[in-house]
């Protein structure tokens, strides 16, 4: 009970058990398996900040590709140049990220629907040609090398991978989970159900609108860090448009303003563009085709989705649980009489 009147207890009690398992799994896991687990949990802090975005605060963003970049430069740059720890290098993906969403959030402010997404996509576009004009400064089209973090004795560098990124995602659910759950939360919801009722209620729906961009920009900062820890590089190719769109898409396909339907969305992201390569390799398509086959599964699958379950796969799940207790219920009624 008390635990039901808490919610920052109850989501650290939800997070440790979730720790737990996974680290149980991690386990009995091959070291491929655990990069896989990696890459999905990086995702998952990718999708909740824009979940948060998009499905709380109502802003659309297809650039969110751009601030993983940031976020993996600004890694790469610190621990290849100047040493730092990795904490350190993780936080200021963080805050770079965050800093760039506060300056897209500035003129999103008076943009809606397809002009924001238009805005968006633009940087989406434009920002990884920037490390290709500053090669000497981001290394061009080959890229900045990152070293992958040292595990303990005895452990895998795998698993170590898994276990960091893992430990960042319940992180941040934890802390989104209790932002939603406050006075932030209800501003973020207030402006996305009717705008003009929130300022006559006194909130401040420019500098509301332009936090959750800087909140979820912060956390694909984030999520781009850890990318350049999985992969060893960071280059204009790992950030690419389709990237932005297949966030987007696990976003919707998980459950916009869920946080636990993001790992649907993760799960989604991480295994379809592999499903897409083995089509490609067994239809014998072309380097162009195979490269575009991703985003048409990407549109196959929301089309369908939007037709099946609306809300996302969590939500989904949870009509049909509703269902099936309010026909548990009928049955039980039926019985008795």
């Amino acid at each position: 009970m008390r635990l039901a009147g808490q919610p920052m207890l109850r989501h650290l009690a939800l997070a440790v058990a979730a720790a737990i398992v996974l680290y149980l799994i991690t386990l009995e896991l091959s070291p491929y398996n655990d990069f896989q687990v990696a890459q999905i949990a990086l995702y998952a802090i990718a999708l909740a900040g824009l979940s948060m975005l998009t499905g709380v605060n109502g802003q659309i963003s297809l650039g969110h590709g751009a601030f993983m970049a940031v976020g993996a430069y600004t890694t790469a740059m610190l621990l290849a140049d100047r040493q730092a720890p990795l904490p350190l290098a993780l936080a200021a993906a963080v805050a770079t990220g965050a800093v760039l969403g506060v300056i897209i959030g500035i003129p999103a402010v008076r943009l809606r629907g397809p002009y924001l997404a238009g805005l968006t996509l633009a940087l989406a576009v434009g920002l990884p040609e920037v490390a290709v004009q500053f090669r000497s400064i981001f290394g061009g089209e080959e890229g900045m090398t990152v070293l992958p973090p040292v595990p303990p004795a005895g452990v895998d560098g795998e698993r170590w991978l898994s276990w960091i990124c893992l430990t960042c995602a319940l992180a941040v659910l934890v802390l989104l989970a209790n932002l939603m759950r406050s006075e932030v939360g209800r501003r973020l919801r207030a402006v996305r159900d009717d705008e003009v009722a929130a300022q006559l209620s006194g909130i401040r729906v420019g500098a509301t609108k332009v936090l959750a961009f800087a909140l979820s920009a912060g956390c694909a900062g984030l999520a781009g860090g850890l990318l350049g820890l999985s992969t060893g590089i960071v280059n204009p190719g790992e950030f690419p448009v389709s990237l932005s769109i297949g966030l987007l898409a696990g976003m919707v396909l998980g459950g916009a303003g869920s946080l636990v339907g993001i790992w649907w969305g993760a799960i989604f992201l991480v295994y379809v563009p592999q499903w897409a390569t083995s089509v490609a390799s067994g239809l014998h398509l072309s380097s162009g085709a195979s490269s575009n086959l991703a985003i048409v599964l990407y549109g196959l699958v929301l089309i369908v989705l939007m037709l099946v379950a609306p809300r996302g796969i969590q939500g989904g799940l949870g009509s049909l649980a509703r269902w099936l207790q309010e026909r548990r219920k009928m049955t039980g009624t039926a019985d008795a009489s």
